[in-house]
């Protein structure tokens, strides 16, 4: 019995050529018409007109032939459309009797092997459609695994449905942010290919790293391994920012206020120091000096309390400030006056906060008199040095030093009526906070393993490429330094007394502005996926996936400006000899460039079978580039005009080094 085959597009592709075909001769016919029906004679004779007669008869001829042609040609093109419409409405007609009885085929022989095994004997496998769902299995005879879906974000790909004794197994999902590829699934038993492993997906948060790739997919007896997914790429690292000084929710508390400190017994200096906290106490006053004791000294004013660190998300605490020293005591005969206590120093800022300042130096106790006109009456005691400021927390300012103490005045007594005390020195300034390093980039994600050709033959699954390093994040720059405190004006000499006055007290030098921040380092780049195996038989190895690129190195933050220095202490009397200004504070230097991440090794190429070839290694990937190094800090300016003395401008801080370049992929 003889069978007929007809493709029903191919029957209306034809009748739409010969409709083509047939306007062609209709557009020729038309052309010829005027010039062969209508023929004019070659002369008057009898003989020329019959036979441009003759010519045009035949072309009417021709022309009705022609039409008669064309008729025919339309119903031929008509009777083909027909036809084709025929054959697609038949088979509509068989195809859907067919599919209702494959159903039901498929049906009876589905349902017992669905109750029994909970999988299908014929039929593919379902693709997943929840986000990291798994793809459905395919029947346990034939059928194809469904694909694996999506992740969401920080979620793993669905794996990829296996297949039965034959069909291919289902790709993998790719990974969500940062998440990995879902494994493809494995091939036939008997005969079949690998899924392809899902993407790793690439990383959205800062430094984060990339998602690794799925794996490929094994293969059964007979058929190649699927190919592993490509790894993410690593996030950027963050750029740095120094905290804010503006208070904020969860700033530390302030320490509690030290104590004060103990009045110096006669002729000792004055007793411990206060107890640290928030600001220092104050040094007790010396005792009183008694006939030819000399009055005692001040005590030193208490150290400020370091800030704490500030709870997630809030600021350090504020550094407490150094407590005033303490008045030297008095004198009441020939001696001097107790020498003024020293302020406390301020206490350290927590990261980012300023550091506190330094306390004030005290006075100078006042010198002894005497009502003998030819005897010697006591010189001043010198006042107080300035207690340092404290340094800055991290990125934060530093405080600004103490101011010293005024030198004591001199005693009244005879015509030798000696000098005022010197003025205390001013304290010098804290140093800047260090600006924040960058954050480091992210690693690539790892590429995904090749999967495993047929145990007898097949070729082995391509490893999956590394993922591109993150870059690393720019480092903030660092604070400046704190201003250095004045020195102390020297003490005054009674009236109508000729003498030099007492020299006033130097200026403090101003505080080291805070070097920059190291770069963040480039992240590594991914390891690429080593090739599957082939068969044992027959089949080359899979090629190892590419190593991915190393990140660059962060931008070094700049160095700050120091601290300006503090003004000169004033003379007093007829002296001319004034305090020195201080020395401006050095700038800061530049913080370091990062380093370049790693380049990524190349994956291992996979082994080859007996009469195949190995696969060949992936390449290795280029280290990335170092950062630069930030620019140096400017020195502070000297202290303010004072008439004796000038400080120099703090020397400016060094550029920073760049980061070092990443290493090349290692080796397989």
């Amino acid at each position: 019995m003889p069978y007929v085959f007809a493709a029903p597009e191919v029957v209306s592709v034809a009748a739409s050529n010969l409709a083509v075909i047939r306007s062609a001769i209709d557009a020729a016919n038309a052309a010829a018409a005027l010039p062969t029906t209508q023929v004019l004679a070659a002369a008057a004779d009898e003989v020329s007109t019959a036979i441009a007669a003759m010519f045009g008869q035949h072309a009417q001829t021709y022309q009705a032939i022609s039409a008669q042609a064309a008729t025919f040609h339309s119903k031929f093109i008509l009777a083909l459309n027909a036809g084709a419409a025929s054959y697609e409405a038949a088979e509509a007609t068989n195809a859907s009797l067919l599919q209702t009885m494959q159903q039901l085929v498929l049906n009876a022989i589905n349902t017992p092997a669905q109750t029994f095994l909970g999988r299908p004997l014929i039929g593919d496998g379902a693709d997943a459609t929840m986000p990291g769902g798994n793809g459905g299995s395919g029947g346990i005879l034939w059928g194809n695994g469904g694909a694996g879906a999506s992740g969401a974000t920080g979620q793993v790909g669905g794996s990829g449905g296996s297949a039965g004794f034959m069909g291919n197994g289902g790709a993998g999902g790719a990974g969500g942010p940062g998440a990995g590829g879902g494994a493809g699934g494995a091939g036939g038993m008997l005969f079949g290919m690998g899924g392809a492993g899902g993407n790793g997906g690439d990383a959205m948060v800062a430094g984060a790293n990339g998602g690794n790739g799925g794996a490929g997919g094994n293969a059964g007896l007979f058929g190649a391994g699927g190919a592993g997914g490509r790894g993410g790429q690593g996030a950027h690292g963050a750029n740095a920012v120094n905290p804010s000084p503006v208070p904020q929710t969860g700033q530390a508390p302030a320490g509690n206020p030290g104590g004060v400190g103990v009045d110096g017994d006669p002729g000792q200096p004055g007793a411990v120091t206060g107890e640290a906290g928030g600001d220092g106490g104050a040094g007790g006053a010396g005792v009183p000096g008694a006939g030819i004791t000399p009055g005692g000294a001040g005590g030193d004013g208490g150290l400020g309390g370091d800030g704490n660190t500030g709870a997630p998300g809030g600021l350090g605490g504020t550094g407490g400030d150094g407590g005033t020293g303490g008045d030297g005591g008095t004198s009441s005969g020939t001696t001097s006056g107790g020498v003024g206590g020293s302020g406390g120093d301020g206490g350290a800022g927590g990261d980012g906060a300023p550091g506190g300042d330094g306390g004030d130096g005290g006075n100078g106790g006042r010198g002894g008199s005497t009502t003998i006109r030819t005897g010697r009456a006591s010189p001043g005691a010198a006042g107080g040095v300035g207690g340092d400021g404290g340094a800055g927390g991290i990125g934060a300012v530093g405080g600004n030093g103490g101011n010293g103490g005024n030198g004591g005045n001199s005693g009244s007594g005879g015509l030798s009526t000696p000098s005022p005390g010197a003025g205390g020195a001013g304290g010098n300034g804290g140093d800047g906070g260090a600006g924040t390093s960058g954050q480091a980039g992210g690693d690539g994600g790892h590429g995904g393993v090749g999967g495993n050709g047929g145990l007898l033959a097949g070729d082995g699954g391509a490893g999956g490429a590394g993922g591109l390093a993150g870059h690393g994040g720019a480092a903030a720059p660092g604070a400046d330094g704190g201003s250095a405190g004045a020195g102390g004006r020297a003490g005054s000499i009674p009236l109508g007394k000729i003498t030099q006055g007492g020299s006033g007290g130097d200026g403090g030098i101003g505080g080291i502005g805070g070097d920059g921040g190291t770069g963040g380092d480039g992240g590594a780049g991914g390891q690429g996926g080593a090739g599957g195996s082939a068969g044992l038989l027959v089949g080359n190895g899979g090629a190892g996936g590419a190593g991915g690129l190393g990140g660059s190195g962060g931008l070094g933050g700049g160095g700050a400006q120091g601290g300006n220095g503090g003004s000169g202490g004033g003379s007093s009397g007829s002296g001319t000899v004034q305090g020195g200004i201080g020395d401006g504070g050095s700038g800061g230097n530049g913080g370091k460039g990062g380093d370049g991440g790693d380049g990524g090794a190349g994956g291992i190429g996979g082994t080859g079978s007996l009469f195949g070839a190995a696969g060949s290694a992936g390449g290795n990937a280029a280290g990335g580039s170092g950062g630069t190094g930030g620019l140096r800090g400017q020195g502070g300016d000297p202290g303010t005009v004072g008439r004796a003395g000038t400080g120099s401008v703090g020397a400016e801080g060094t550029d920073g080094i760049e980061g070092n370049p990443g290493n090349l992929g290692g080796a397989n």
